[in-house]
């Protein structure tokens, strides 16, 4: 049951915990961009601009969102982008599978924070991979990734 002594872990989770998951799925995304010789715009909250360093940018309500803008690819076919769209949900599962492991090897300790990070983080790969268009004609991950596959770098986020 939710109590009053668990507000602080609900503080934590929300600024902290949720905001570092959202910042490792968005940098698998822009490391894969990258790496195929591309330009992604990564913008991690909304509201007021308070840090910017070329295409990196973090906005005042910093927990509440994120998200990455693919500009370019100069490797530009439909693996690419399928490969970029995915990357977001590989990331998180390969810092779950970290963590499990430095825990499992007792590096790090089983700690409710490393329980969190790994649930939010399968949380986030779980709404991140549904096909589903979230309106405006922006696609989930997932259904980048479909279109990616089916129709080519022609039909997707990037135009």
């Amino acid at each position: 049951m939710f109590g009053w002594e668990d507000i602080p872990t609900l503080v934590i989770s929300l600024l902290i915990i949720l905001p570092i998951v959202a910042f490792v799925h968005e940098f698998g995304h822009f490391l894969m961009t990258y790496f195929f010789g591309g330009k992604m715009k990564f913008i991690i909250g909304r509201g007021k601009l308070l840090y910017k360093n070329g295409d990196f940018e973090i906005r005042r309500v910093y927990f509440l969102d994120s998200w990455t803008q693919l500009e370019e690819l100069n490797v530009n076919n439909r693996w690419t982008h399928a490969i970029v769209y995915l990357s977001g949900s590989l990331f998180n599962i390969l810092t779950v599978l970290l963590v499990n492991g430095l825990i499992h090897i007792e590096v790090l300790p089983p700690h409710l924070f490393f329980y969190q990070f790994v649930y939010f983080s399968l949380y986030y790969v779980c709404f991140a991979l549904l096909p589903v268009e979230y309106g405006e004609g922006k696609p989930s991950d997932g259904k980048a990734f479909y279109d990616a596959l089916k129709y080519g770098p022609e039909k997707g986020p990037l135009d």
